[in-house]
């Protein structure tokens, strides 16, 4: 049995990869998802508001 999983990342991550720049992307894209979903709320709740009697 092969003591390495295929699906393990090696320590040092492959030479071609900036991994630096790929985790600064994937924090913007979670900081755009969270902003999005906050302005999403934010709508809902003033539509709420102000259509419902």
């Amino acid at each position: 049995m092969n003591a390495h999983s295929p699906a393990s990342q090696p320590e040092e991550g492959h030479p071609d990869m900036d991994y630096a720049e790929h985790e600064a992307t994937y924090a913007r894209f979670l900081a755009l998802v969270k902003y999005t979903v906050l302005g999403v709320v934010s709508l809902l709740a003033v539509l709420a508001f102000t259509l419902v009697r």
